[in-house]
């Protein structure tokens, strides 16, 4: 008799996103049918608990280069919340005594530039 392989099931992350949080999020008809486009960010606008399966839902704004666009009804299982630690990542690793601006990421210079065009001509002191 051969021993067949343990396998866990998959966690699943009981996330409750609120209003303002940025996710990303995924229409999974369009994933599985291998069509573009199926993954965007998105803003919570609100949740909701349906009245028919008693699952929470949320309605979110899809951001995109165009504007805003309206979705209602997203599962929580197809988002993922985009936390603020990856976005600033690059700034916050920045290597700000480099001589090279060039060695920086363009975020990061773009965030040098503003604070020395708003506030002085020195670098903000390290802490």
């Amino acid at each position: 008799m051969a021993l067949q392989p343990q396998t866990k099931p998959a966690v699943r992350p009981q996330t409750r996103y609120l209003k303002g949080d940025l996710v990303l999020f995924r229409n999974v008809e369009r994933f599985w049918l291998g069509l573009p486009g199926h993954t965007f960010i998105g803003k919570v606008e609100r949740s909701w608990t349906n009245v028919h399966n008693g699952k929470r839902l949320y309605d979110l704004l899809e951001l995109n280069v165009n504007g805003y666009r309206a979705r209602a009804g997203i599962d929580p299982e197809y988002m993922r919340a985009l936390p603020a630690a990856d976005a600033m990542h690059d700034i916050d690793t920045a290597p700000l005594s480099e001589t090279d601006a060039g060695a920086m990421t363009p975020a990061a210079v773009a965030w040098l530039r503003q604070h020395l065009t708003q506030h002085s001509s020195t670098l903000p002191t390290r802490h």
